[in-house]
């Protein structure tokens, strides 16, 4: 008899606990998704007309055509004038030792005087150089001009943006040792 109230009691409870999992729960949702809907107005903002278009009309009788082959030969001509009593710098020279290291890895550490002439005393990482005015220096094609006591002046030879060799002036100032 003690099962059977056990099951009874059980079958109960159960029916409670399922009681409680109806759906009226649902319908009060729903109601209040329907009341949302329509109080919720959507906002769009008017979009502004979009700008019209005008097309560039080209007319050849009044502008200079840039593609005209005599044009083109003047500029040419003119570019070749240029460049061909500009600046050029010897690339068939044998290069020297301070050339394969740039200005910025260059340091002078001194001068030297011997018979009248100056010799600077230029330092790349722990290896010293002597270098003489005409000697080449960096990666620019950089000749030095003048060795004082207080520096070295450079003239680098450089292609700038249109392809033509201009000059820079460069200086090595004295290191200081610390």
């Amino acid at each position: 008899m003690n099962k059977l109230r056990f099951h009874v009691l059980f079958i109960s409870v159960l029916a409670i606990v399922l009681s409680g999992c109806s759906g009226g729960g649902r319908d009060e949702v729903k109601q209040w998704m329907e009341q949302t809907k329509q109080e919720t107005r959507a906002f769009v903002p008017k979009i502004s007309e979009p700008k019209t278009f005008v097309p560039f009309v080209y007319s050849a009788g009044k502008d200079v055509d840039p593609f005209n082959s005599s044009k083109l030969a003047v500029a040419l001509a003119k570019w070749q004038a240029q460049n061909s009593k500009g600046i050029r710098p010897n690339l068939e020279r044998r290069r020297e030792a301070l050339e394969q290291y740039p200005l910025d890895t260059v340091k002078m550490v001194g001068v030297l005087q011997k018979t009248g002439l100056a010799y600077a005393v230029l330092q790349v990482d722990k290896v010293v150089f002597q270098a003489k005015v005409g000697n080449y220096v960096g990666q620019n094609l950089g000749m030095i001009t003048a060795v004082t006591d207080t520096g070295v002046d450079i003239k680098e030879i450089i292609q700038d943006a249109s392809g033509e060799w201009v000059e820079r002036k460069a200086r090595l100032e004295l290191q200081e040792s610390k």
